[in-house]
């Protein structure tokens, strides 16, 4: 269902300002400091020669599951936490930085450098945060999609319902955000299943649920325009996509506009077997699941029942089970270079890490992953393994990258505390 602008949800709370103990150790599931990055404790994580990677909040910031990050002005991080795979206990936090010269607590936590501050409460597996053309913050919960205007400083954000009533049940109910240039907004409709096996073992031609009333596997659009009917139009895109909690929109160069999709694939146990994928959505496309994956292969249990030469075929294939769980396009003028960056969420040997794709001369990701945090296996008393999930990139140029698993807030920059530039 459709709801006009101006219904708020019902979920605030009165915002409370987290208590912040002087001498609270980090607390980031094993992290352990090795000096300094700026004014940030310094972690064992390889990144690029030149650069650094600094923990900025963890656990002491009431991060519990953190999905998403998002600079909303210089020195203020909004964090979208899920809290756990439990539904309505989702939060916003605000993180208030310090001035670059401000100097950290000590050297294992910036408790006393970060404040925190939950602006929203009982969100139910808020997964999806981006900010619009029209400066509003754009919120994707399990069952809805909501935006709010940045408040001023201490004030809580006032929601105004877009959708509501989306599946929120299955396999993958979360929702993926992200707007192209001409304003639609793009939205993941994950499939509620892993390979549309019901109950009986059985997996149907058709899968049910890709003509449910509203399509699971699919990747939808939502057309606004301005006026109390802000939503003009919400309906499927492309089709055929598992999870899309990896979706992005080329900002610029000659493929400004296309919509990118990074896929979660179909859960084999073999360790090589079958490898994500990155599409390049078109309108109207199937991209095959679950009949469907790599390169036009069928899929176990639907071998010689499919004809997978009808799909559109995969723009790039990645390692299996690397769980691409967020991508951000850079701009070619940043200090990537107009790089993709996809979060690789698995724990398998390609997994835990944050890697770039260069363009080619169309415009599009091409050649070998470019390692920007790696290496970032699980050593005991040094650090955890790298479980990342979001991403952005804040006023300086400096990324910012937040851990479910791991409750932090990191960041990669230079050695200056500036844009990472490396060598």
């Amino acid at each position: 269902m459709i709801s006009s602008i101006g219904k708020t949800l019902g979920l605030l709370l009165a915002p409370v300002l987290l208590t912040l103990a002087a001498t609270q150790p980090a607390q980031a599931r094993g992290y352990t400091s090795t000096g300094k990055c700026g004014i940030y404790p310094r972690l064992a994580i390889t990144s690029p020669a030149g650069t650094c990677v600094g923990l900025i909040a963890d656990e002491a910031h009431g991060l519990r599951f953190p999905r998403r990050v998002l600079e909303i002005a210089p020195g203020r991080i909004w964090v979208l936490d899920m809290g756990n795979w439990m539904p309505h206990v989702g939060q916003l936090i605000e993180l208030r930085l310090p001035p670059d010269a401000a100097t950290a607590a000590n050297a294992n936590t910036t408790a006393k450098a970060v404040e925190a501050r939950v602006l929203l409460s009982k969100l139910n597996y808020p997964s999806g945060m981006v900010r619009g053309p029209d400066g509003k913050v754009y919120i994707g919960e399990a069952d809805k999609i909501w935006r709010a205007a940045v408040p001023v400083l201490g004030q809580t954000p006032q929601p105004e319902m877009l959708a509501s009533g989306l599946p929120a049940d299955g396999a993958h109910l979360l929702k993926e955000l992200a707007f192209a240039p001409d304003g639609s907004l793009y939205v993941n409709m994950g499939s509620a299943t892993d390979a549309c096996r019901g109950e009986d073992q059985k997996q149907p031609v058709p899968c049910p649920e890709r003509s449910a009333a509203m399509p699971r596997a699919a990747v939808w659009r939502m057309v606004l325009q301005p006026g109390p009917q802000s939503v003009k139009e919400f309906k499927p895109f492309a089709s055929g996509l598992r999870n899309s909690m990896a979706l992005a929109v080329m900002p610029d160069g000659p493929a400004a506009g296309t919509i990118w999709q990074g896929e979660n694939n179909i859960d084999y146990r073999d360790p090589k077997q079958p490898p994500e994928e990155l599409n390049l959505l078109r309108a109207g496309a199937d991209y095959g699941w679950p009949y469907c994956i790599g390169a036009r292969q069928n899929a176990q249990g639907y071998e010689k029942r499919f004809d997978c030469s009808k799909t559109e075929a995969p723009h790039m294939l990645w390692p299996a089970h690397v769980a691409p769980l967020q991508m951000l396009a850079t701009p070619i003028g940043s200090a990537f270079g107009g790089q993709l960056l996809v979060a690789w969420h698995g724990q398998r040997a390609e997994g835990q890490r944050l890697v770039g794709f260069a363009r080619d001369g169309k415009g599009r990701p091409s050649g070998q992953a470019i390692q920007w945090l790696s290496n970032w296996d699980a050593k005991p008393g040094l650090r955890p393994g790298g479980r990342p999930t979001g991403m952005a990139i804040d006023h300086a140029g400096r990324l910012l990258v937040v851990e479910d698993f791991n409750r932090s807030l990191l960041v990669l920059m230079s050695e200056a505390g500036m844009a990472p530039r490396p060598k």
